[in-house]
């Protein structure tokens, strides 16, 4: 899915202080996804990362509402995910990668989560990071979050997705060129 217009590589100090203080309510808002963690800390840490920034505003223009959800013990890193209680919907009816989207004929969709999160700037969660995900709240109860698909199952034409029904989480799959108008994806972005 190719962008009409170019993302700013760095926000304005008006885009980029409204931006934070959404942030910060967020994060004050839902303390249980990041226990013990100080906001204070994580913005200092994206004062000195203009282009994390610009990701963070890409996502929460797609209707992401990212939030951290951890800290990386090895490098620090503040980690925060798309914590929207639906899969963004302005990233969804896309197929999983360039190779799906260039092998459908018929009916193809607008686009593709890989090059779409490329252009946001943010990784697809795998399996794991879903799972973590959904130990601190309930999401993608009406819809579905395609994941980071391990090479042995894309190879074989197959892609991953991740939800929640029955008060269970579910890793299910599809083949990598399908799309639904309630699967889009969740990005994780490293600070």
């Amino acid at each position: 899915m190719k962008s009409t217009k170019a993302k700013p590589a760095s926000l304005s100090a008006k885009d980029s202080a409204a931006l934070l203080a959404t942030l910060q309510a967020r994060f004050e808002k839902n303390p249980a996804r990041h226990a013990k963690l100080d906001w204070s800390a994580v913005q200092k840490r994206l004062g000195a990362k203009a282009e994390k920034l610009a990701a963070l505003q890409q996502m929460e223009a797609t209707g992401g509402e990212p939030d951290v959800i951890g800290q990386d013990a090895k490098s620090g890193e503040f980690l925060f995910v798309d914590c929207a209680p639906q899969s963004p919907a302005a990233r969804q009816s896309l197929c999983y990668d360039r190779a799906a989207l260039d092998g459908r004929k018929k009916f193809p969709p607008k686009g593709c989560v890989t090059e779409l999160a490329a252009e946001i700037g943010v990784e697809l969660l795998d399996e794991e990071q879903y799972f973590a995900l959904q130990q601190r709240g309930e999401f993608d109860t009406k819809t579905s979050s395609w994941l980071k698909t391990p090479p042995e199952i894309r190879a074989l034409g197959g892609a991953i997705y991740g939800d929640r029904r029955y008060n269970r989480v579910f890793i299910g799959h599809n083949g990598a060129d399908s799309y639904y108008s309630g699967r889009g994806f969740r990005g994780l972005l490293r600070v």
